[in-house]
């Protein structure tokens, strides 16, 4: 079995890779307003391909949690060690972190060029509601788009359901982060993912971004994607259990013929 050591470091590669793609598209597309790098879907896209990436990354070593709510889920849900739950999540947190920081650097003179006073392109690192959205929606929004993560994550992985074959789980995880993103990303830019959103919401704040804990109007913000997304992870994972898990047959059960 690998040890807790390289346990952590795949969690910290894989989530670096994920935010190398998800938040380096957003920089991508937000410095250039034309659209001529790219819009809204290459976002969605380039989010799941990081997420898929990511997987594949640290996957065989770890199991590629790569969210602090995926890892609250495995443990209250799957057996996963609640000792090695803290370390997982300040793993990820720092691939996030860390990861960021990279994308602040290289695309330092894309955001002078639309922002010299990085007031406008905080989006670029973190989530924040949208202009009709309230907190209170942004809220349940989040809870309900990590729900639906940690919902059908459990069911792509679970042993007795007949997921993917031939290691594309990672590839499935990926096209539902891309689907999350087209369906649940204009109340609150659907962060789904505590890591995701404060270890770049940090790199951004200590490179010049003042308002980075805050929303538009001064509200502070930086909490809710981190505990809508573990209040989610619950509901999502409470569902799996008593909708799915509990009737999935047992490997040797026998199937009636033509029976779905």
């Amino acid at each position: 079995m690998p040890s807790l050591l390289g346990e952590l470091s795949a969690e910290f590669a894989g989530t670096m890779i994920l935010i190398l793609f998800g938040v380096g598209v957003v920089a991508q597309v937000v410095t250039t307003p034309d659209g001529s790098n790219g819009q809204y879907d290459s976002i969605a896209w380039a989010w799941g391909f990081g997420v898929m990436l990511g997987v594949y990354v640290a996957g065989r070593i770890s199991g590629a949690h790569l969210n602090p709510a995926v890892t609250l889920a495995f443990a209250v849900y799957e057996g996963f060690p609640w000792r090695k739950v803290a370390p997982f999540v300040l793993a990820q947190t720092l691939g996030a972190f860390v990861a960021a920081l990279i994308v602040r650097f290289v695309y330092a003179d894309f955001i002078r060029s639309v922002d010299p006073n990085l007031t406008d392109t905080q989006g670029i690192f973190s989530t924040s509601p949208g202009d009709p959205t309230t907190i209170t929606t942004a809220f349940f929004d989040q809870v309900v788009g990590t729900a639906i993560l940690v919902f059908v994550i459990f069911a792509l992985v679970h042993p007795r359901n007949k997921g993917p074959l031939s290691n594309m789980a990672p590839f499935m995880i990926g096209i539902l982060v891309v689907g999350i993103g087209m369906a649940w990303g204009a109340n609150a830019g659907y962060a789904i993912n505590p890591a995701r959103d404060f270890g770049p919401r940090l790199a951004s704040w200590i490179t010049g971004y003042e308002t980075a804990w805050v929303t538009g109007d001064g509200t502070p913000y930086w909490w809710l994607p981190i505990v809508a997304p573990l209040v989610g992870a619950l509901v999502g994972g409470g569902l799996f259990k008593l909708l799915i898990d509990r009737y999935i047959p047992a490997e040797d059960a026998p199937q009636e013929v033509g029976r779905a």
